[in-house]
């Protein structure tokens, strides 16, 4: 009896207690969730229509229907023809190529090379210090055919560099180069090697 009465006895915080419920739940309204459609994976066909005739080839007296007003046109009023003049050289420009290009003694900068080559000296202290290699100038044939403006570009040493413009600056005069019929100013750039034979 005594296990019994344990059993059904319960503290007031274990006790499960019928509560009256003192609202009413309201009607909720389901939506359904709605989703786009998947977009189309197949490409649209796009139909391209080409005219059957795009040229029409018509008579020399076939009388064809413009927009153009020719009653502006005075049948008696000569038309003259307006040929454009030669645009003049900018007076300092230095071209790079010619229509004409210079031209040394008859020849092209193959012969001035050659003139080059045969009138170079190997510098005394670059043979003594075991001192080789290319000297890049660069140099500018005037309207009047004379070399000018020599700049050195790349050179292994000072006494080679000097050896070249030395050469250069004694260059015969060259035949001009023209533009348009007019003399112009050429750059050129040439590499002189200095090589020492054994």
């Amino acid at each position: 009896m005594l296990v019994i009465s344990a059993f059904t006895y319960a503290p007031k915080e274990y006790r499960i207690e019928q509560v009256e419920l003192s609202y009413v739940p309201d009607d909720v309204e389901m939506i359904d969730v709605t989703r786009d459609r998947p977009r189309e994976t197949q490409p649209r066909k796009i139909e391209v229509r080409i005219p059957n005739q795009v040229i029409q080839i018509m008579d020399n007296n076939t009388h064809m229907q413009t927009d153009v007003d020719v009653s502006i046109f005075d049948a008696e009023t000569p038309i003259e023809f307006v040929v454009p003049a030669p645009e003049p050289a900018v007076e300092d420009e230095i071209f790079l190529i010619a229509e004409t290009m210079p031209s040394f003694m008859d020849g092209t900068i193959e012969t001035f090379r050659a003139w080059v080559m045969q009138n170079v000296k190997f510098p005394q202290i670059a043979a003594d210090n075991n001192i080789q290699g290319r000297v890049v100038l660069s140099f500018v044939i005037d309207k009047d055919g004379r070399l000018t403006d020599i700049e050195v570009l790349q050179s292994p040493d000072r006494s080679l560099s000097e050896e070249a413009i030395r050469v250069l600056s004694k260059s015969p005069k060259w035949s001009p180069g023209k533009q348009r019929n007019q003399t112009v100013r050429v750059k050129y750039t040439l590499p002189v090697e200095f090589r020492m034979q054994n």
